[in-house]
């Protein structure tokens, strides 16, 4: 394996801007992946975020581009990389300026959730780099803004997230736009059939490199299940902050409001939280993300959709206020501590009625989750595995239980069949 940034081919300025990041060695996909792009290839990488995949990717664009004089037309853009959330297109933008801060690139990022005319304007002067949503891309390409006919390098990132948002379709579209000619690179953290017929017909002779396999939890992550009434759930997390050694937590709950009620209790308590979620304004998202990224906030209260793609280092545990309904969702959920080389604790509070979620996380994950007995907040109904039964449970009138809650605020009369995960998950991204 090589361990060192200078043996990729990497040209010179950018091996400045990495040291300036304080990389010391590249991380698996960036030591597989690097040197095969540079030659040209096509890549299909199965990895999930945190191991360091963007760098992967935009080191050899940024040489590649800056090796070619031609610059693009008004409208035009030389490399697209297409991700699902808005979040994740700024994160990737700062790093493709970070990495590219020795070379003459221009670079931009287009999303929803803000005002057209500004991207439009940046991109009226052409752009070498375009990080974009599906959505906003698709409406600056139907109102002329933006043509892609001299792209030269297309990156899916996060392609199964794509299905999940229920953005197969739009990715289909844009697709269908590029050149023939181009270099593509596919990224995804699982490789379920639709991504993978996707990927075979997208991708000409590509390099497969899988650094994690697919759908399995980081190692390195510490998963400990506490079982908890859902009554005492705010009380069990007011306890746990008490301890420093969680530096930096990010909190997930199933819904939006759930993520304020959560938000306000931590808060209550004297602990500096913020909140994220789809009915927050994409500045007031940003600011949020900013504060908890920069430590004026120890707690990021998010949900699911809201969370894709937060890339922010040094986020010590990962705690799951409720069990998620799509056992997938566990792994994205927990991938977010245990980063560059760290290890990272995942706290899963799981009330009787979700034992039956906690066991379909179980049974993709294969591995039981430790159980945290000496605790004051043990769950009325009792303890065990979660693959014991659950048994009824009466439930006041108009009231539902919680695994029979979708991903969103919306609820309805039946749990979900397994089989429709893919179909909840594109309805909850709606509503985020």
């Amino acid at each position: 394996m090589t361990n060192s940034f200078d043996q990729l081919g990497l040209a010179e300025p950018l091996i400045r801007a990495v040291r300036a990041e304080n990389y010391t060695e590249p991380t698996p996909i960036q030591a597989q992946a690097i040197p095969l792009l540079l030659a040209g290839k096509d890549l299909l990488g199965i990895a999930q975020t945190g191991t360091g995949k963007t760098a992967a990717f935009a080191l050899p664009i940024l040489q590649r581009l800056s090796a070619d004089p031609a610059r693009p037309p008004r409208g035009g853009v030389r490399a697209l990389i297409l991700t699902p959330t808005r979040e994740l297109a700024v994160q990737i933008l700062e790093s493709f300026r970070a990495y590219g801060r020795h070379l003459q690139l221009r670079s931009a990022a287009i999303f929803g959730g803000v005002g057209q005319q500004p991207q439009v304007e940046k991109l009226s002067h052409g752009v070498d780099i375009l990080v974009a949503t599906p959505g906003r891309l698709l409406d600056l390409m139907e109102k002329r803004h933006l043509h892609l006919g001299g792209l030269s390098v297309f990156v899916l990132d996060e392609a199964d997230r794509m299905l999940d948002m229920g953005f197969i379709h739009d990715v289909k579209r844009i697709v269908a736009a590029l050149p023939k000619k181009r270099q593509t690179l596919f990224f995804s953290a699982t490789m379920p059939g639709e991504i993978e017929r996707l990927a075979g017909g997208i991708l000409h002779e590509p390099v497969r490199i899988a650094v994690t396999p697919a759908s399995t939890p980081v190692e390195r992550i510490d998963q400990r299940v506490y079982f908890v009434d859902a009554t005492q759930k705010n009380a069990l997390l007011a306890e746990l902050l008490k301890d420093r050694a969680i530096e930096r937590a990010l909190v997930f709950t199933r819904t939006k409001h759930g993520a304020d009620r959560v938000m306000k209790h931590i808060e209550r308590i004297g602990v500096a939280a913020r909140a994220i979620h789809g009915n927050k304004s994409q500045n007031a998202r940003q600011r949020a993300l900013a504060d908890f990224r920069d430590g004026q906030a120890r707690v990021l209260v998010a949900t699911d959709i809201a969370a894709r793609g937060i890339d922010v280092d040094g986020i010590t545990h990962v705690i799951n206020f409720e069990v998620p309904n799509v056992p997938e969702t566990y792994v994205h959920r927990i991938g977010r501590t245990a980063r560059a080389g760290r290890d990272g604790i995942a706290l899963t509070f799981c009330d009787h009625a979700e034992k039956t979620l906690l066991r379909d996380v179980e049974k993709l994950t294969r591995k039981p989750l430790a159980i945290i007995q000496d605790h004051g907040f043990r769950a009325a109904a009792g303890n065990g595995m979660a693959s014991s039964p659950p048994a009824p449970q009466a439930q006041p009138q108009g009231q539902r239980h919680p695994q029979r809650q979708r991903p969103n605020e919306h609820r309805h009369h039946r749990r979900p069949r397994r089989r429709s995960h893919d179909r909840i998950a594109a309805q909850s991204a709606m509503q985020e």
